[in-house]
């Protein structure tokens, strides 16, 4: 790790918390990990070097159909990520020289709102 790796490390965090902030209802949860979910219902997860994999990732709530076209599209910034790969979620590496954070947004968003009620799903835009 370098010495910019810690500050680089939060900045990540800062900004998909910045994201959270937008969206309705979200509790949080976890340390070195974070939680993100609307009523009990998990929609992503921020996964900073999870079980010494060195990955720095948004895991996100998708379709099977969403997960294997953005991993075929782009798998060196895509990828099935362990336990809840198996339902459809998606992860989007945050530790690559470029993040695309418009598609992190869309890709934030699109899980809050297949997990939170159709009320507060129709409330983001």
């Amino acid at each position: 790790m370098t010495a910019k790796e810690p500050a680089r490390q939060q900045e990540r965090l800062d900004r998909i918390l910045k994201l959270v902030a937008n969206l309705p209802e979200v509790e949080i949860w976890g340390s070195q990990h974070k939680g993100f979910r609307i009523r009990r219902k998990n929609f992503a997860y921020y996964l900073n070097d999870h079980h010494g994999d060195g990955i720095v990732s948004l895991c996100c709530k998708a379709s099977f159909g969403e997960q294997a076209d953005l991993v075929e599209f782009d798998p060196e910034k895509f990828y099935v990520p362990s336990y809840v790969g198996a339902k459809g979620w998606v992860a989007i590496r945050l530790d690559q020289s470029r993040v695309d954070w418009p598609q992190v947004k869309v890709l934030l968003v699109n899980a809050y709102r297949a997990q939170a009620p159709k009320k507060l799903a129709g409330q983001v835009a």
